[in-house]
């Protein structure tokens, strides 16, 4: 990036890709299809759509992620244009991603945890921050120079608009950076897997049971638990 900047303002394009609100519809593309605003074009200081990227193919182009309604970056990206040491990274399909934006605390923080020092949602050791904009606040709080974080990046490493796969990731496995511990499912998502077992469970007991002859008795293995049963005959 070219001039200086203020110890306490941000650069425009830091300030977009914290408060934008990505993968909603683009204006200009509205009727066509996949026309989700998943990249950030880092000399417009623009969210674009797969469909806007010829019109920025010469510029440096930063691809945004998704997962589960939250917004992320790969580290990889990320670290060329500011420093994200001290914050908890995850890791998405093989690939380590920084959360942009501070998630809602799903669990009640203890005294003695290590929380964020900007939401305080529970870290791993030794992270002190959960997001990238919880970092950026926090030093903007503290009237820390921002300068200190930003990088002079090279924008030939973020010329690459005709590469861009794998825009969504929403079906993605989160695995803890540090331990390599799965998220807790939520209750609708565990739910939802339970009752995806239990019907593949009984799809394939009637197969088995269709090829073996006994189709009426593979019926039973299907009951809920815990439903009435109608008393023998006498």
């Amino acid at each position: 990036m070219k001039g200086g900047i203020h110890e306490k303002q941000l650069p425009a394009w830091l300030e977009r890709l914290m408060g934008e609100t990505f993968f909603g519809g683009c204006g200009v593309h509205q009727h066509r299809k996949k026309n989700e605003k998943n990249v950030l074009c880092l000399h417009c200081c623009l969210s674009i759509c797969p469909h806007c990227l010829p019109s920025h193919r010469h510029h440096p182009l930063l691809q945004v992620r998704r997962y589960v309604y939250h917004d992320v970056v790969r580290l990889n990206d990320l670290e060329k244009l500011i420093d994200c040491s001290n914050i908890q990274g995850y890791t998405i399909n093989g690939a380590k991603v920084i959360f942009l934006k501070e998630r809602v605390q799903s669990r009640s923080c203890k005294h003695t945890a290590n929380v964020c020092c900007s939401c305080d949602r529970i870290l791993q050791e030794p992270f002190h921050f959960c997001s990238l904009s919880c970092k950026v606040d926090y030093m903007l709080c503290k009237g820390e120079r921002l300068s200190r974080i930003l990088h002079q990046f090279n924008e030939s490493d973020f010329s690459y608009y005709s590469q861009f796969e794998g825009l969504r990731v929403d079906s993605s496995e989160v695995i803890d950076e540090d331990h390599n511990a799965h998220f807790a499912p939520t209750t609708e998502e565990a739910t939802s897997r339970s009752m995806n077992n239990s019907i593949s469970s009984c799809e394939e007991d009637l197969n088995n049971s269709k090829g073996n002859g006994n189709f009426f008795l593979s019926l039973g293995s299907c009951r809920r638990k815990g439903a009435p049963k109608r008393a023998p005959l006498s």
